[in-house]
């Protein structure tokens, strides 16, 4: 972690946070609030935080519209970590407890369908994978994982 500031609240010597939050309107404003103060601790650049926040969003309202969570709940964590080389780097795992999909058999956003009107939503995986670095999902019968991580 960077040297000099305090460490968020329930940071201090550790590189990770965790949270659960509820299947509700406007929890993921909760999370994205998490995600800037870990951003801002580690000096991410504005831009940078913004689209952790924006991928954020689209991952826990992907969850909340799909999931069907068993518990009514999201599990988050967010971790700090430094690779050898140095790269700082902020992540962020997505937990659910649903139904799970198979991503093989989501059918790609198109602009022609969201134009025509037949379809504007099913842009959330996209816009996840072109906001960070990297993205893994795990999906099955026992919930949804999405682990993304942007680098400082």
């Amino acid at each position: 972690m960077s040297q000099g500031g305090s460490a968020p609240p329930g940071l201090a010597g550790a590189r990770e946070v965790s949270m659960t939050i509820p299947v509700a309107p406007e929890m993921e404003i909760v999370a994205t609030a998490q995600a800037a103060a870990l951003g801002e601790y580690i000096a991410m650049a504005r831009d940078k935080i913004d689209e952790v926040k924006l991928a954020l969003v689209e991952a826990c309202i992907n969850a909340f519209e799909h999931a069907d969570c068993r518990d009514e709940q999201l599990h988050l964590t967010f971790r700090l970590g430094r690779e050898p080389k140095g790269r700082e780097w902020l992540e962020v795992e997505v937990l659910d407890k649903g139904r799970g999909f198979d991503s093989s058999r989501v059918e790609p956003p198109s602009i022609e369908k969201s134009f025509a009107g037949h379809r504007k939503r099913g842009w959330g995986l996209q816009i996840i994978r072109s906001l960070m670095d990297e993205v893994e999902i795990t999906s099955g019968g026992g919930g949804t994982r999405i682990l993304m991580r942007k680098y400082k």
